[in-house]
């Protein structure tokens, strides 16, 4: 029960702590920390001076609440409804990836494209297919004060999130969302055509991570058969929505590097760079048409 948690700032940490590590809680200390904080409203630096501060018993119970269902496995982002993604706080739906670290590899792959075609022409425009919660998009435009971008996605969940997200990031007059189902209601060119796919095999979804498999939207995952269906309609149909010498940007899988590849070259492409993760796995491949 919430009156069973300390409620001096020092103690109540480290008995959140305890609690998440006994659970088999991968980084109980990171988790516990974010937990408390952020439903206490306390920073690190009250964590660290000012242990003995008292925590008042809605915050204690929320907090409570918050352990339990990181102790069920539940991943802490999605407890707390939000993720950093870019230096940006994102927040999460059920319809909504939860973005990853992974994922900032290709921001930063078209990262300098896009710059330079925003200071030659005045403007880039993009387009981020399965936009999610705006992530990619909106890494771009809150980088690129001339960009626009247009994000795309089949769930009415993830385009509510990422338009939320814009506004709150102050990026909404520049960022537009669209319900498609990949290209089918798109319209106009870009500069840039970013996705971060759904590219793992059907069969293999059951074998992903518990806080992957149960907690993110299967349709943001699902890949068709072999995982690589989304590239295949993005390699046949983008070339009518690219702008000369645009580039295509996709995340892959990272034993994906040479069917993906294949696929694009055989639509008529070439691959201008591949870029890996920062664990060394081969993430994103660009490609111009």
């Amino acid at each position: 029960m919430a009156d069973q948690l300390p409620a001096a700032l020092g103690p109540l940490l480290r008995a959140a702590r305890e609690r998440l590590a006994a659970a088999g809680i991968d980084d109980p200390a990171l988790d516990s920390r974010l937990i408390v904080e952020h439903f206490s409203g306390t920073t690190r630096t009250q964590a660290i001076a000012e242990t003995g501060q008292k925590v008042g018993s809605a915050a204690l119970s929320a907090i409570e609440t918050a352990l339990r269902r990181r102790e069920a496995g539940e991943p802490v982002h999605r407890i707390l409804g939000y993720r950093e993604f870019y230096g940006l706080r994102l927040s999460l739906s059920s319809g909504t990836l939860e973005p990853r670290p992974d994922t900032e590899t290709l921001v930063d792959a078209v990262l300098p494209f896009a710059r330079a075609t925003a200071e030659r022409l005045g403007e880039c425009r993009i387009l981020d297919l399965g936009t999610g919660t705006g992530a990619i998009a909106l890494a771009l435009l809150g980088a690129v004060p001339a960009a626009t971008a247009t994000g795309v996605d089949i769930s009415l969940d993830a385009l509510a999130t990422a338009a939320g997200n814009a506004r709150d990031l102050g990026l909404g007059g520049r960022f537009k969302a669209l319900h498609s189902n990949w290209f089918e209601k798109v319209s106009g060119r870009y500069h840039v055509i970013a996705s971060n796919p759904p590219y793992i095999p059907s069969r293999d979804i059951g074998n992903l991570q518990d806080e992957v498999r149960d907690f993110d939207p299967h349709r943001a995952l699902d890949g068709g058969v072999d995982g690589l269906d989304p590239y295949r309609v993005i390699a046949a149909e983008a070339a009518e929505f690219l702008e000369t010498q645009g580039k295509v940007a996709v995340e892959i899988g990272h034993m994906q590097k040479t069917e993906v590849t294949g696929i694009f070259v055989a639509a008529g492409y070439s691959i201008m760079g591949a870029y890996r993760d920062l664990g060394g796995n081969d993430r994103v491949l660009v490609f111009e048409h």
